[in-house]
């Protein structure tokens, strides 16, 4: 593949974004008919698109497009994301250039009827403090709280599949963010029982090291936060922030103070596809992360047309460990946007990681799956069984919202098209899988 990162005066690599408005032409690299790239800017005035030059020059083979590259399925719009009326709406509307005002409010109701914030995220799990709920923290388990900087609500590159695709669409009212670190601090404080922070977006690590540092300092100035986790996927869409950016430096000293200061510091690095693992910047920005102490921990939903396979998870796990990192979380296709294009039915989710499982060494068998992030917590499909003559899913809690449900294993009746959680129904006949537990 061909490299134009246009780099910046002193030779470095420097970051180019593309968004909706360059679709079309980025498209015609591929040949596609002016048809279904209409069809493709359809869907990106619904959902979101960002790409860099990184994911286009490094990483896409572009002999392969349309259905023969993951990660052109993983960052571009797919005509199948979007019901086919809903398709053919939107390319109405661009085709006839119709005011901004009417594509808005068709691209709104289109997206209200896609469950843009599952799990309870706008309700269950919005702390209060004093009274006043905090819009830009998520409490959903006891010791761990979720922290959206306002800063860094984008991504170098955004996924087709991202649950998180509310953060970008340019709603306010979907959109889950703060700037208020005094009152986060103070809710951190309140909650003693809080022992571990995730920073999340988004992508934490499109802010400078200086505004990352704003919201990173004062949690080392609270004794019961004890490990510290940065959720990102630019090692994969952006390895250059940890090589080369003019702050990359002070971004490894600053996860070396937070090292220094006696924290467990993780880095939640999303791998989608192995392929993004193969560029030598990849392995080297790893190699600076690790050297600071802090931990690689790999996680990633499993997706349709893009790593449905236990060869790419294999790979994947297996070349994730060689380089010193912890393959973490297999994650299932969450209930929200184009679930129905990318979900996988559980039966042979379950099927992909138990093959892909079997082809590692117990050094990348650190990593759990698949898992739903569901509702009552995260829900891990251990197996399939048949018990007293009838065929069941065997699960249990990895975490929950109540603890008294964390590992307790339970049984969902055998569902070929179940694809999550609220699909499944308890077993043997019982109106709940658990008490206090139901779909």
């Amino acid at each position: 593949m061909s490299s134009a990162l246009h780099p910046a005066p002193d030779g470095s690599p420097r970051f180019r974004a593309f968004t909706p408005r360059d679709l079309d032409g980025l498209l015609a690299r591929a040949s596609l008919p002016a048809a279904e790239r209409l069809a493709l800017r359809a869907v990106a005035a619904v959902l979101p698109f960002r790409t860099n030059a990184y994911v286009i020059d490094e990483l896409i083979d572009w002999t392969a497009v349309p259905d023969g590259d993951p990660v052109f399925r993983l960052t571009f719009p797919q005509s199948g994301m979007l019901p086919a009326p809903d398709v053919r709406r939107m390319a109405d509307l661009l085709a006839r250039d119709a005011p901004r005002r009417e594509i808005q409010a068709a691209a709104h109701e289109i997206r209200m009827r896609l469950n843009p914030h599952p799990s309870g995220q706008l309700d269950a799990n919005v702390p209060v403090h004093e009274g006043r709920p905090l819009t830009g923290l998520q409490h959903k388990y006891p010791e761990t709280v979720l922290i959206f900087p306002r800063q860094g609500q984008t991504c170098h590159a955004y996924c087709t599949y991202c649950f998180r695709w509310p953060q970008f669409v340019g709603e306010a009212d979907l959109r889950i963010a703060t700037d208020d670190i005094a009152t986060t601090s103070a809710y951190l404080r309140a909650h003693p029982e809080v022992t571990s922070t995730l920073i999340t977006g988004g992508d934490p690590l499109v802010m400078s090291t200086e505004v990352l540092r704003r919201y990173v300092d004062p949690l080392l100035e609270i004794d019961t936060v004890r490990s510290i986790r940065v959720g990102t996927k630019s090692l994969a869409f952006w390895p250059y922030r940890f090589t080369t950016d003019r702050d990359a430096d002070d971004l490894l000293r600053l996860f070396e103070r937070v090292v220094a200061s006696g924290r467990h510091l993780a880095l939640m690095a999303h791998f989608t596809h192995p392929r993004e693992l193969r560029p030598p910047v990849v392995r080297e920005a790893m190699r600076r992360v690790r050297d600071t102490g802090a931990v690689i921990r790999c996680q990633g939903p499993l997706v349709a047309g893009i790593n449905d396979s236990a060869e790419a998870w294999a790979e994947l796990w297996d070349t994730t460990t060689t380089l010193g990192a912890v393959p973490y979380y297999q994650f299932v296709e969450r209930d929200t946007g184009p679930q129905g294009y990318f979900g996988v039915p559980l039966v042979r989710a379950h099927r992909i990681f138990r093959d892909a499982y079997a082809r590692v060494s117990g050094l990348a068998r650190t990593v759990r799956g698949p898992v739903m992030s569901a509702m009552p917590g995260k829900v891990c499909v251990d197996g399939i069984a048949e018990i007293a003559g009838e065929k069941v899913f065997v699960l249990h809690l990895i975490q929950a919202r109540d603890p008294d449900l964390v590992d307790r294993p339970f049984f969902a009746a055998y569902d070929e098209g179940a694809t999550w959680f609220s699909d499944l129904k308890p077993a043997f006949g019982a109106s709940e899988f658990l008490p206090g537990l139901t779909g």
